[in-house]
């Protein structure tokens, strides 16, 4: 299958798999990218020396491009960035700040930008950074999500009407039905991120991928929007959240509650009360662990029997 996605990446499916924290390291990664699809480190819960780790392993388990994640809230961003540079890496997909920071600086060295946002605005903000792709998440992702709660459905159309660029779809997609459904809306790839939460390569706990198979709806909610919005599994931790929100809790109170590692004591350790656990609303129908290579073909094959079902009609 060819299309700006695949041509841009020189990839055989226009599948990319999110750089999820605790999850998206070097064999999830190598994985999905041996699949045909685009595997993604995720940095941001990695220190430097362990993402270097991370890309060399990577290289070694696959000949096919794949690339690395950077939340630019990153304490060490700049160390993150030499790595990039010294190790090579090919692609970069940027989130969670102002693309206009990196973008001039990553695409001198010859490395393909995306950049991840939730809404038209940053869609346009990152189109005018220079980029090269734009991944829109709806709000119905895992992990940090928008404010503005714009679900995939309405969000995909409205950046499709106003930029030129490669555009990525994001946020609820997890087999080939959505994929056929969000590129319809207008999407040239889609980005996974749930579906390979439960695979058999991701890096979190087998306790936090049990709890995605077991998932039902309503299992999840989007939470801490003065802190950073992000997408929870309704846990203990979760429940202490809403009663700090029923007392009329302050921001600083709800960033003590947080604390620090939170998300790694869940997703990574396997901590299923107190721990943080993102997921995405798709959660629901995702019921086996699976090796990331079939999930690939799984998607793939439901998007080729799906589409010539809709040429028939």
């Amino acid at each position: 299958m060819q299309n700006r996605i695949t041509e841009l990446f020189k990839i055989e499916f226009p599948i990319i798999q999110g750089g999820m924290i605790w999850t998206s390291g070097w064999r999830l990664a190598s994985a999905v990218s041996n699949a045909g699809g685009l595997g993604i480190i995720g940095a941001g819960s990695m220190y430097p020396d362990v993402l270097r780790e991370h890309i060399q392993k990577c290289k070694k388990a696959t000949t096919k491009p794949f690339g690395v994640n950077i939340p630019m809230l990153y304490p060490d961003l700049d160390k993150l960035m030499d790595i990039i540079i010294e190790e090579d890496v090919k692609i970069v997909f940027t989130s969670a700040g102002n693309p206009k920071t990196w973008t001039s600086f990553l695409k001198e060295k010859g490395i393909t930008v995306v950049h991840v946002v939730s809404s038209l605005k940053f869609a346009l903000k990152a189109q005018e950074a220079g980029v090269d792709a734009i991944v829109a998440e709806g709000f119905e992702a895992g992990g940090h999500n928008g404010r503005d709660e714009t679900t995939t459905m309405v969000l995909i159309p409205a950046v499709k009407e106003h930029i030129q660029i490669p555009l990525i779809a994001a946020g609820g997609i997890a087999n080939g039905k959505a994929m056929l459904a969000a590129m319809v809306l207008g999407a040239d790839g889609v980005q996974v991120g749930s579906r390979f939460v439960a695979s058999e390569e991701a890096s979190n706990h087998m306790n936090f991928k049990q709890v995605v198979v077991d998932a039902k709806e309503g299992a999840t909610h989007l939470t801490l929007k003065e802190l950073a919005p992000v997408r929870l599994v309704k846990n203990t931790f979760y429940n202490k959240v809403q009663q700090a929100y029923a007392e009329g809790a302050t921001t600083e109170e709800l960033k003590a509650l947080l604390g620090r590692g939170r998300a790694k004591k869940g997703m990574f350790l396997g901590d299923l009360e107190d721990g943080e656990l993102e997921i995405g609303q798709v959660s629901a129908l995702i019921h086996d662990i699976k090796p990331a290579g079939e999930i690939v073909n799984d998607i793939m094959s439901e998007f080729n029997k799906r589409k010539a079902e809709l040429s028939s009609l």
